[in-house]
């Protein structure tokens, strides 16, 4: 009776172990594919270091993905979520760090649709967009949700998109506010009919003259 008891428990101890192994690989595993979605490339602060707002025009101020036509800082991510009928809103961050997005892929083409935590509001109002071309098709995360081809290509301000050469961007845009040999910013500052003080602005980056990667933000302040 004695070797049965111990017996049991040394069964019991090692089903235990077992199972408490599967509970802990099963909470490893996210309940959801959009939990791992890539999360925007972070601001490269040397790019908008002592930039002077030296573009008169407004910058950043719409967007197009295909036929639809969003606005910068009035467009929900959810309106972007829901037309294109793919993607998860994804969030991290607390306070002014916080951050929500929408991640997708195209061929080698990434984009994110971004709204501050603390300027997008509620309703999480893009205030940011970045989208980048790979060098290669596995370079593009796969873990991003797939858009369809009809909502391309994104174009900024009804104008900027990838592949244009760095003097059509020029021609398009007017002399940087910053440049060097692979990157230019665009800097605007101006002041709303409202009395409010708005700022846009973008980073591009080149490879081979090409534009290959672009970010486009706006924020409006009292």
């Amino acid at each position: 009776m004695q070797k049965r008891s111990i017996s049991n428990v040394r069964r019991f101890g090692a089903d235990g172990r077992k199972t408490l192994l599967l509970l802990l690989l099963l909470f490893a595993i996210p309940a959801d594919d959009g939990f791992a979605q890539t999360p925007p490339p972070p601001v490269d602060g040397h790019a908008l270091e002592r930039v002077s707002p030296t573009i008169k025009k407004r910058l950043a101020t719409r967007f197009s993905l295909g036929a639809f036509a969003g606005r910068f800082e009035e467009t929900p991510l959810g309106a972007v979520r829901d037309t294109v009928g793919e993607g998860t809103i994804q969030h991290r961050g607390d306070a002014g760090d916080s951050i929500y997005w929408l991640c997708y892929r195209r061929a080698q083409h990434r984009i994110w649709v971004v709204s501050s935590g603390e300027m997008g509001g509620p309703d999480h109002r893009v205030t940011e967009i970045v989208e980048e071309l790979a060098e290669k098709d596995t370079e593009a995360s796969t873990d991003c949700a797939i858009v369809p081809e009809k909502f391309g290509p994104l174009v900024f301000d009804g104008r900027l998109h990838l592949g244009m050469s760095r003097l059509e961007v020029v021609r398009a845009l007017g002399p940087p506010s910053k440049s060097d040999a692979a990157r230019m910013v665009h800097s605007h500052a101006g002041k709303l009919a409202d009395g409010f003080d708005e700022t846009g602005w973008l980073i591009l980056r080149f490879r081979e003259e090409k534009l290959v990667s672009m970010r486009g933000g706006k924020t409006t302040t009292n």
